[in-house]
């Protein structure tokens, strides 16, 4: 399977509490809900289509609890992630947990990247991180993620904690898809193309 990184960010690179207020007030933060005012049908038809590309959900411990909580109480038939958000496979990187309670879930324990690696040795297409930003950035410095999907809200919050902060080392990343929606969000999409030199790959587009 492929890793895909999903990931709604600022553009000061912020990751922390895109969708209210409450969402995540870890380490003091009160400006969560920025990616809210700028919601749009192209941003929910985009995000739905890479959900149908996901074979399972690759979740670090903090997002799977906040997710676990809420996504089981949406009732409304019309959302357009719901049902799938709860029938997919859910693998959860943690050593603080034997068994998760958001049902059909894997615990992963032991070193992550090991095991995180032998899940991506399966057959099958997309496991998604959504959220889990800490975990996202280590399997990316890791080299084990292929695919980096960015959502990047017109808001500068000047605090919160940074996708993409503390790299362990350089990841190339090639441009393969960008749109902009009517309320002025950008979809990026990257191809992982490596950890190097900047001279040593044409057409990489950036580096983390």
């Amino acid at each position: 399977m492929k890793i895909a990184l999903t990931e709604f960010v600022t553009l000061d690179g912020v990751s922390q509490g895109p969708g209210s207020p409450t969402e995540d007030t870890s380490d003091g933060f009160t400006r969560g809900g920025w990616l809210v005012p700028h919601l749009d049908e192209l941003f929910v038809r985009r995000t739905s289509d890479w959900l149908d590309l996901a074979d399972g959900l690759l979740l670090g411990r903090r997002t799977y609890e906040a997710f676990a909580r809420d996504w089981p109480q949406i009732t409304d038939p019309d959302d357009p992630y719901t049902e799938r958000m709860n029938s997919l496979p859910k693998y959860v990187v943690t050593n603080t947990r034997t068994e998760g309670s958001w049902h059909p879930t894997t615990v992963l324990r032991g070193d992550p990247i090991q095991t995180v690696g032998e899940l991506k040795a399966q057959p099958g297409r997309e496991l998604q991180i959504h959220g889990s930003a800490r975990l996202g950035n280590a399997l990316l410095a890791a080299g084990l993620v292929d695919t980096l999907r960015l959502v990047v809200a017109p808001v500068v919050t000047g605090s919160g904690r940074r996708l993409l902060d503390h790299p362990s080392g350089p990841v190339g990343l090639q441009l393969v898809r960008h749109e902009v929606t009517a309320n002025g969000l950008l979809l990026l999409q990257y191809e992982t193309v490596g950890a190097a030199s900047v001279a040593e790959y044409e057409g990489v587009t950036a580096f983390v």
